[in-house]
């Protein structure tokens, strides 16, 4: 089935959909939905209260006789979970080290009010787009670690930790009976990712189990619905990441030179490359040991990146 990548509520399988937010940038990103009669799960909620309330409306029109009786978080990043108290009568589910996470966010405040100091290009925009305001945290009800069976209805869904990787609680959310995967920001099509916990070695990981499993329909974290192949080209992206990370660091480059001379054919087509910074900056951090160098630093300095040429 090919899937149209334009805003709202897509059939993906039966009873399955995708809510889908082009352009899949920063903080415009994907949910899923799988109902059974009567009863619905929601995967993910959206950046801001405004958005999540759009696609709820979207999922009232559409299917007016489906109640959202359970959410589960993919992740602790803010545009997978900001919009939870939306659906606050809903049982609330994600991993633990992601609720963990959640409860230690306070960046919805931040961005809400920022302060007096230059922020990044990509976060002025974000300000410039996104209305956080209202944001209530609303916090997972239910956590689990490895893997949790969900009935709704007479439907089983997976719900599979593969974190630390992109973030130190990823999960994917399988739908067996459909073929369906939905990957949080396991996997992003169309733009490079970001990689915030790491190691990176657990994200390539997660990309070999989702190979592994029965999913022909796949709905990424940011990007349109796809399927194995994509799956196999991100791998090999965060492969050549992991790889010249790695030989720089070993050279003592420093990272934003490591980042400008990394070589990206076959990659050059992906959208937000200011984002190559961070991911190989994390691989630095994972190799130091200590912290260093920090995602906040990093970020703070994206706007003096450019993207290097192809080789």
């Amino acid at each position: 089935m090919t899937v149209p990548y334009t805003l709202g509520l897509h059939p993906i399988a039966d009873s399955t959909y995708a809510y889908l937010q082009p352009n899949g940038s920063w903080g415009w990103s994907n949910a899923g939905l799988i109902v059974c009669g009567e009863e619905g799960l929601l995967v993910d909620t959206l950046f801001t209260v405004p958005q999540t309330r759009d696609m709820v409306d979207a999922v009232a029109r559409a299917l007016p006789h489906v109640t959202i009786g359970t959410v589960v978080n993919s992740h602790g990043d803010g545009d997978h979970w900001w919009g939870n108290q939306v659906l606050a009568g809903a049982a609330i589910i994600a991993s633990d080290a992601a609720a963990t996470a959640m409860r230690r966010d306070r960046l919805h405040q931040q961005l809400a009010a920022p302060g007096p100091a230059e922020l990044p290009q990509v976060v002025v925009e974000m300000l410039k787009t996104f209305d956080f305001g209202g944001i209530t945290p609303t916090y997972p009800t239910r956590t689990f670690t490895g893997e949790l069976e969900v009935p709704v209805g007479g439907r089983t869904v997976r719900l599979i930790e593969v974190g630390p990787a992109h973030t130190v609680g990823d999960v994917l959310v399988h739908v067996p009976d459909a073929a369906v995967l939905f990957t949080g920001d396991i996997l992003f099509v169309g733009g490079h990712p970001v990689l915030h916990s790491g190691p990176i070695a657990g994200w390539i990981a997660a990309c070999d189990l989702i190979l592994g499993l029965d999913a022909e329909t796949i709905v990424p974290g940011h990007g349109p619905v796809v399927g194995k192949p994509e799956v196999r080209r991100f791998r090999d992206y965060l492969q050549r990441v992991r790889d010249h990370a790695t030989r720089a660091h070993g050279e003592g480059q420093p990272v934003l030179r490591a980042a400008q001379q990394m070589n990206l054919d076959g990659f050059t087509d992906l959208a937000d490359p200011e984002r190559l910074l961070l991911n190989v900056g994390a691989v630095y951090r994972e190799l130091n040991g200590d912290g260093t160098p920090d995602e906040l630093e990093l970020m703070g300095r994206l706007d003096q990146y450019t993207q290097p040429s192809a080789h």
